[in-house]
């Protein structure tokens, strides 16, 4: 009776760029194997497929055998079982964390827990991702989550150090810890054209001005919890519109630097008001956690939407906020301008991000 083995004897562990993301995609083995054979490997390698299948079980075996490693990537420096050069160390973290933006749009906001978890079926079916790498991608952002919410200092770099992601993923992990402490609503209709770069631009406006870490380098919890001494403060702001000859003013001023430099000058002017009313009464609001919730939903209802109306371009809604800005500081009785300016920031940013089809 004969048995045949496959025996590989070496130093450095081989490990195939592609081999290894058809492996994160969620592929089997012999999905892999039909992938790398529709690729031209064969004829690049002169090999056959016995071969081919031969390699790829083994490689597949050796990244399920890091995957542990992978969950806790200072290990991976650490360990002896595998000689992998510092280069593809850090190729092999990056990618393992790396995810789709369709499969994260999907869970932004939403609680990681295992309620969520039980939806994944759904979304794998929605987004077109195979399953396999929906639970992985979903683990990721629990496990993120889990080490970050416990840690003092600024959430980017906390993330950036313990999982040594480069600052561009840090970023968007960043982004999904803050929805997902936050709870942001982004599940409704009116919010499904937004992608999940649009979200992940605005969390990074909020965490850099409007947490308790973004103005208090010792504060705890710092880029997760919303500064609610700021939030409190811009109740103060409703003078704007209370105030009939302050609102007044500030429509007069605004009109002015506007008139003969925009199309649409008669819906802006004519508009004014209620524009400014809405953006007040959403700053106003933010001390409530459910307002706090519909903040995205907010801006689109009572600003987003009457502009796309009256067919702002990108161009006017820029002018127009620079110049709603700006007027505030010209006001005679408003005193609230160090407020107004870290509240119209955001809010500016956010808009112009959000200011599209």
């Amino acid at each position: 009776m004969s048995v045949e083995l496959d025996v590989f004897v070496g130093n450095t562990t081989i490990m195939d760029k592609e081999v290894y993301q058809l492996w994160l995609n969620g592929h089997t083995v012999n999905d892999a194997v039909r992938v790398r054979m529709e690729g031209g490997v064969l004829e690049e390698c002169e090999a056959s497929a016995e071969v081919l299948l031969s390699d790829t079980m083994d490689q597949f075996r050796t990244f399920q055998m890091c995957e542990r490693l992978l969950h806790n990537p200072a290990k991976l420096a650490n360990q002896l079982l595998f000689q992998i050069p510092p280069d593809r160390q850090a190729m092999l973290i990056e990618r393992y964390y790396a995810f789709d933006d369709a499969f994260a749009r999907e869970v932004l906001g939403k609680k990681l827990s295992k309620g969520t978890k039980k939806d994944l079926d759904d979304i794998s079916a929605k987004t077109g991702i195979m399953l396999k790498s929906c639970r992985r991608q979903f683990d990721n952002f629990k496990r993120v989550f889990k080490v970050v919410e416990e840690l003092k200092g600024p959430l980017v770099e906390n993330i950036r150090q313990h999982f040594l992601l480069s600052d561009t993923l840090a970023r968007d992990y960043a982004a999904i810890v803050f929805f997902a402490s936050n709870r942001f609503e982004t599940g409704k209709r009116k919010l499904q054209y937004l992608t999940f770069q649009d979200f992940a631009f605005c969390a990074g406006q909020l965490i850099n001005n409007w947490t308790l870490g973004s103005m208090d380098n010792l504060a705890e919890d710092m880029d997760v919890d919303l500064d609610k001494e700021f939030l409190q403060g811009l109740k103060d702001l409703k003078i704007l519109i209370t105030d009939k000859d302050l609102l007044d003013q500030h429509k007069s001023l605004v009109c002015t630097a506007l008139r003969g430099k925009t199309k649409v000058f008669n819906e802006m002017e004519a508009n004014f008001k209620n524009l400014s009313r809405g953006l007040v009464n959403i700053a106003a609001k933010l001390t409530n956690t459910k307002d706090v919730r519909d903040f995205f939903i907010d801006l689109v209802e009572k600003f987003i939407e009457p502009c796309r109306a009256d067919r702002w371009s990108p161009v006017e809604m820029a002018l127009y906020l620079t110049h709603y800005t700006n007027s505030a500081h010209i006001l005679d009785t408003f005193r609230y301008q160090a407020v107004w300016n870290r509240y119209m920031g955001v809010i500016k940013s956010c808009i112009l991000r959000m200011y599209h089809d």
